[in-house]
């Protein structure tokens, strides 16, 4: 017993460690029950005024609008409105997200609101942003709970301050009570991955996009919060699963003015969480400061040198290009140059051209404007030239009229001189066909025939007399349009989905002309739902001449659309070339249930639940499934309850192979016609599934599963319908080695005691034994007195034996072993009594 009490002191003194450890308060956090000075927190010296504490049971008269405990508080009727008073935590440095809960109260006499409590943070001792969470309105005597997810990164050191301003001379009070500062995200509210710096040239938008961690934030505000500016509301916010979404702030056309630190906030009533910052870089695209330099000038061409080291705006220049044209001229060209000087080719001889140069920095909207220009004349050339031009008169699909110059001497040097036009296009399959032309000098027109609908034609004088050669400029002609070719049957690309289809096409091998537009009609020629109305005759929808793809909506499922498309020139539209393509079809949908109307009963071995029928979308419901989800906490949940379990496991399949879920049972859609009852763990087979009972001291999901089938495809949507808890406890199976030590204890303890016991019923029968004899020995005395001395003769004969039966050895034995043996059961009962209720 002895060392049964030591072992429950040992016990008692291991638990009372453990709560001691366990009811620390974490660094940073306090409870104002010692005063401010116990909490490593310091007043703002840079504020209106100072918060005070209060420990009312230190006070004969407290205000009754004033909460009972020890906290910190600001009575505004003490101060001017606007005035503000702030103390700050300690500087946090972890590499973390910390979550920093506190209760408040904002009370006055007549309800209205004393002034607004308001939490900032600062970064790296820097000035203070526009607060990420505050609260105005009234809220009584009772103190409510707020939180905050405060994300830092190092080297960055962050501080929280909280700030009461007043905003009501009036009787009021802002008080503060139990801060904890915790190292781990809040509950309640989100917290926020690290945002990472935005670089932009200036001109362009910019795009912060934050990453958070938390509940469900559809009634949260977001904002995006600049350092020294006005906050940006969200622009787009997109659930990345259940627990994580993202929120995208956008500020456009950005200017060198727009640099500064930014980051994100959200709040709501219960708490706010804030990021940490990230910069806002915005660079301006660099042009040179002075006109390239002219190295060297012919007749058709110019050599320059870039002159672009000098350079106004931001590196690193990736891209150098060199832009140019007649000065004359409407026309510009550019070329990409990768050496620090350039030849431009191919220009006219006595030509006054204008030349800059163009600088790209990386990123969108890189390329900075035209730097000086360099403006300079090409050499002329020998008097004998050739035609400057040929003049194009008529141009039709398949032939072009041309004419030409009058040639003088000035041109020919020579009176007597030949004519040539040539040319030559690429045809349709790419092979190029040339021809060359004898012309009447005389005659100013001549026609080139038998050519193909809108092509290049590429068109020269050739000018020859006895001296020499000469060939004029190309001139690229292009006949005029005639209506397209089909589109390409191989280049029909078409992808579905449930309610659309992506089309995709090529360009006609022969579009004879510019394609002016695309028309696609579509109408609906099978379904696999009988339900859906098809759409005859088509519908009609005309597309730009860029256009490649399109996505048609709103379109049903399950349903087989015939696509036709062809393509328009100035001409009028070419032949159609024709695709079928079949929608997806859709999971059914089931409709919610309100509450616990899908909860009907429930038993220790059975829970009742409520079917309703779903609505086929696409193909008609081929069959309905209930399954049970067996709940074990030491198991992995499900990702969302919106996925389905699309294998089918019975229940000796989920038991051998430990499968998680099993098939309950399997229904037609002929079973469910309208809402009925079903009962999990009914002990019936469904479709050649068994529904078996329940196990009491299990948890479990149930869910109702709606199934649609075509040959191609099968689609499943789920509900869960209600969740079962355990009606008893479960087993509890004790540690092996934690029970081998208590029963060698308790053999020990009750060997000690059977020796014990021994040894007193020992010495108890060795007293009995020597009474006894004595007593026998005084009757013997006695008895011999009386008697005569033939009946004492007798008698000692008699007394002789009855002393000798009375010291037989074994008859002390057998009564002596018969009390013990009685002695020892009853002691050993009570042994075990007492073990068995310890």
């Amino acid at each position: 017993m002895d060392t049964l009490f030591s072992v429950f002191l040992g016990l008692l003194l291991l638990c009372s460690i453990v709560g001691n450890v366990s009811g620390q308060i974490p660094t940073g956090s306090c409870t104002f029950d010692e005063g401010f000075s116990q909490c490593d927190y310091q007043q703002d010296p840079y504020d209106d005024f100072d918060w005070t504490h209060i420990n009312t049971q230190e006070l004969p008269y407290v205000s009754p609008h004033l909460p009972q405990g020890s906290y910190m508080y600001v009575d505004v009727s003490q101060y001017d409105v606007g005035e503000k008073a702030r103390f700050q935590l300690p500087v946090m440095k972890e590499n973390d997200t910390h979550c920093i809960d506190f209760n408040y109260l904002l009370s006055s006499p007549d309800g209205s609101s004393p002034g607004t409590l308001n939490v900032l943070v600062k970064v790296n001792k820097g000035p203070l942003a526009n607060p990420i969470w505050n609260v105005t309105s009234y809220t009584g005597k009772e103190w409510l709970r707020a939180e905050l997810a405060v994300s830092t990164f190092w080297p960055n050191e962050y501080q929280v301050i909280f700030e009461a301003e007043v905003s009501d001379s009036k009787a009021g009070f802002i008080a503060i009570d139990d801060i904890q500062v915790l190292s781990y995200p809040c509950d309640k509210s989100p917290h926020f991955l690290r945002l990472g710096d935005v670089e932009v040239n200036a001109g362009q938008n910019a795009t912060f996009q934050c990453i958070a961690t938390g509940r469900d934030t559809s009634n949260n505000k977001l904002w995006l919060q600049r350092r020294n500016g006005e906050d940006i509301p969200v622009a787009l916010t997109k659930n990345i699963n259940h627990r994580r979404f993202a929120a995208s702030f956008h500020l456009k056309e950005v200017t060198n003015q727009d640099q500064d630190l930014y980051r994100c906030v959200t709040q709501s009533e219960r708490g706010s969480g804030v990021s940490n910052f990230a910069a806002l870089i915005v660079r301006e695209p660099p042009h040179p400061i002075a006109p390239p330099q002219l190295l060297g000038v012919g007749p058709t061409y110019l050599l320059i040198q870039l002159n672009a080291n000098s350079i106004f705006g931001d590196g690193p220049i990736i891209l150098k290009e060199v832009e140019y044209r007649m000065t004359s001229g409407s026309w510009t060209e550019t070329h990409a140059v990768n050496s620090p000087n350039y030849k431009l080719w191919h220009l006219d001889p006595d030509t006054e051209y204008e030349i800059r140069v163009l600088l790209t920095r990386p990123g969108e909207g890189g390329t900075g404007k035209p730097g000086p220009p360099l403006i300079t004349r090409t050499k002329c050339a020998e008097p004998m030239r050739t035609p400057k031009r040929l003049k194009i008169a008529e141009t039709r699909s398949r032939l072009i009229a041309v004419d030409w110059e009058s040639l003088g001497y000035n041109i020919t040097r020579c009176h007597t001189f030949n004519v040539t036009i040539c040319y030559h296009y690429m045809t349709a399959n790419d092979r190029s066909k040339a021809d060359c032309l004898d012309m009447d000098p005389k005659a100013p027109r001549h026609l080139v025939g038998n050519l193909p609908p809108y092509t290049n034609v590429s068109l020269k004088m050739i000018l020859t007399n006895p001296e020499g050669r000469k060939e004029s400029d190309e001139t690229i002609i292009q006949t005029d349009e005639d209506v397209p070719g089909p589109v390409p049957s191989q280049s029909l690309k078409a992808t579905p989905s449930e309610e659309t289809i992506s089309l995709s096409w090529k360009e006609p091998t022969e579009p004879n002309g510019v394609i002016i537009q695309y028309e696609i009609s579509y109408s609906g020629v099978h379904s696999f739902d009988p339900s859906v109305p098809l759409q005859r005759p088509g519908l009609t929808v005309s597309l730009p001449s860029n256009a490649s793809h399109h996505m048609f909506s709103q379109l049903h499922p399950g349903v087989t659309y015939q696509l036709s498309i062809r393509a328009s020139t100035s001409k009028g539209f070419g032949p159609a070339t024709t695709l079928n393509v079949t929608t997806n079809i859709s999971a059914p949908t089931i409709d919610e249930y309100d509450g616990q109307e899908a909860f009907l009963n429930e038993t220790a071995t059975t829970i009742t639940v409520l079917l309703k029928p779903a609505q086929a979308k696409g193909a008609p419901i081929s069959a309905y499934q209930i399954v049970v989800e067996e709940v074990n906490p030491q198991r992995t949940r499900r990702q969302a309850s919106s996925d389905c379990y699309q294998v089918p496991v019975s229940y000796h399949s989920a038991s051998s192979g430990g499968s998680p879920y099993y098939y309950a049972a399997q229904l037609s859609p002929s079973n469910l016609p309208e809402p009925l009852p079903f009962t999990v763990g009914d002990n019936k087979t469904y479709q050649g599934f068994w529904n078996p009972p329940l196990a009491p001291r299990k948890n479990y999901n149930i869910y109702l599963q709606a199934v649609s089938s075509t040959e191609r495809e099968t689609k499943t949507q789920c509900l869960r319908l209600a969740a079962k808890r355990a009606t008893e406890e479960p087993e509890v199976i004790p540690d092996p080695a934690k029970q081998t030590d208590r029963v060698v204890k308790i053999a020990g303890i009750s060997a000690g005691v059977l020796v014990f016991i021994l040894l007193v019923l020992v010495a108890i029968l060795l007293v009995k034994k020597r009474k006894l004899a004595k007593k026998r020995k005084d009757a013997i005395g006695t008895t011999r007195q009386e008697m005569t001395h033939m009946v004492n003769a007798m008698d000692r004969s008699y007394a002789d034996q009855s002393t000798l039966h009375g010291e037989d050895p074994m008859a002390v034995t057998f009564m002596d072993s018969h009390n013990y043996n009685n002695r020892c059961r009853f002691i050993k009962s009570r042994f075990y009594k007492q073990k068995t209720l310890n």
